[in-house]
């Protein structure tokens, strides 16, 4: 079979299993949060009209919901369970309906949110729906062949493209949006199939039909460079949500900037390594209280030097550490304050 024949008959496979995810919200919720200067922005408006105090009803459907968001997911049980990015699914105040390749609409129970791997796992009452299989990302090669699958820019459903595996184990710093926080992830597959708006939370496939990825992220201003989240993370959520119901990650509590040679340089610190503790602001301190780090004891401007007996830096942050470890874990740090090391045994726990 010729490589085009072999695309399209994967993506012949793939397609009914691939979902979108739409965000909605109550019409009155939306008024509260949305600030009323943006009112006359939105569609409908004629010119020289008063400037509107209230949103108006057309933006609801019959049942007063408005759709402010989209994403794409796929089915990986018969039974209804979906996997999508958590960031798809964050806003604890929306309600999610999934529409199925078939049309139907189904709303979603969202079971469990992975916030350090951007994975979700929603649930639909259905059956008998068609799965794709996950495959093995381990074994990707540069210039292999990949299919990005999803709902572009939220007004192309089904949308496919094909691209090659441009890098593995790349890391980002990336936003939700402009008050969100930067969240670092790690290990992701980079790839030259186009992944854009819309399109998050759908496989990334290979040319044997099997989810190597689910694709997260888009470098802004960038083009063919997209990133998905090798699926072994989602392999490991969907076997704790069997076992415990839910996704348990470990847990330490701090926020801290990995130093290399620049930022040993920009922030004045003794060493050109390790994980130095920073507060962000009064509302994200350095230490979480109540955490396995606040008990601790570690504080601002702390350097955690080894986890474990293992060399924290650039290239082995503490998050990867963790992601080795399971809640109720013993792990031991090295630490440099003002000068002096010590070390501390902390008991990891669970993020909630």
């Amino acid at each position: 079979m010729s490589d085009e024949r072999k695309i399209i008959a994967v993506i012949k496979r793939a397609m009914p299993a691939v979902v979108s995810v739409i965000i909605e919200k109550k019409l009155q919720d939306l008024q509260k949060e949305m600030p009323h200067e943006l009112y006359s922005f939105l569609p409908g408006k004629e010119h020289g009209q008063k400037f509107p105090t209230k949103l108006p009803k057309f933006l609801a459907d019959s049942d007063g919901m408005v759709t402010v968001g989209n994403g794409s997911g796929f089915i990986v049980q018969s039974g209804g369970l979906i996997l999508t990015n958590r960031h798809v699914v964050s806003d604890k105040n929306a309600q999610y309906v999934v529409i199925l390749n078939d049309g139907r609409k189904l709303p979603a129970e969202i079971l469990s949110r992975d916030p350090i791997n951007d994975i979700a796992i929603l649930k639909i009452k259905a059956s008998k729906l068609p799965t794709l299989k996950l495959g093995n990302a381990a074994r990707l090669e540069l210039g292999q062949s990949v299919i990005a699958i999803g709902n572009a820019l939220g007004l192309f459903r089904n949308t496919v493209s094909v691209g090659i595996i441009s890098g593995l184990s790349r890391s980002i710093s990336a936003k939700e949006d402009d008050k969100s926080p930067s969240q670092e992830l790690r290990g992701l597959i980079q790839t030259d199939a186009a992944i854009n708006v819309g399109n998050s939370g759908g496989p990334l496939v290979d040319l044997n039909g099997r989810v190597v990825g689910i694709n997260a992220a888009i470098i802004s201003g960038a083009q063919s460079i997209g990133f998905a989240i090798p699926v072994k993370a989602a392999e490991r959520d969907l076997a704790d949500l069997r076992k415990f119901g839910r996704i348990r990650t470990a847990y330490l509590g701090l926020r801290y900037i990995v130093l290399d040679e620049h930022m040993q340089i920009k922030m004045k610190t003794p060493v050109a390594y390790g994980a130095y503790v920073i507060s962000e602001s009064p509302h994200d301190p350095g230490v979480t209280p109540g955490s396995p780090a606040a008990e601790a004891r570690l504080k601002d401007k702390d350097i955690v030097l080894e986890f474990s007996g293992k060399k924290v830096d650039t290239d082995h942050p503490i998050q990867d550490y963790l992601e080795n470890k399971e809640p109720g874990d013993e792990a031991e740090l090295l630490v440099l304050r003002e000068g002096h090391r010590f070390r501390v045994k902390v008991i990891l726990a669970e993020r909630r």
